[in-house]
């Protein structure tokens, strides 16, 4: 639901990555948003750049810059976004993305052993004939 004090994700633009605050709702398709903490200057923005998390902030309509940001540091929004689901996720992703050519080499080798390990685990249960 789009509300003021909606923390969102943004998914696409030049601020992708960064979690903001719905400050105001200009229409059905933009929205101004906020947080000096994560980078995001106060901004409209159209809500398909949006991605509505499950938190909300206490601030009111047209808040100044400086009282987004205590609510957000208060409210302690950044800890909670990296125990989500989608947190979690975003951070393997950019930390897959991050990788050394012998850190993928790494993670090859790491996962045909596992495999050859459950092949043999599995060939272990299959009846014998």
């Amino acid at each position: 639901m789009v509300q003021i004090g909606r923390v969102c994700y943004i998914n696409f633009g030049p601020e992708q990555g960064k979690l903001c605050v719905i400050v105001d709702v200009l229409d059905l398709k933009r929205a101004i948003v906020d947080c000096q903490p994560t980078g995001v200057a106060r901004q409209q923005m159209p809500f398909a750049r949006l991605s509505l998390t499950e938190f909300v902030i206490p601030v009111a309509r047209n808040a100044k810059s400086s009282k987004v940001a205590k609510a957000f540091h208060v409210a302690k929004i950044t800890e909670k976004w990296q125990e989500t689901t989608d947190g979690k996720s975003i951070a393997a992703k950019l930390r897959r993305a991050n990788l050394t050519d012998f850190e993928r080499f790494q993670v090859l080798v790491a996962k045909k052993q596992k495999s050859l390990l459950v092949k043999q685990e599995v060939k272990k249960l299959a009846p014998k004939k």
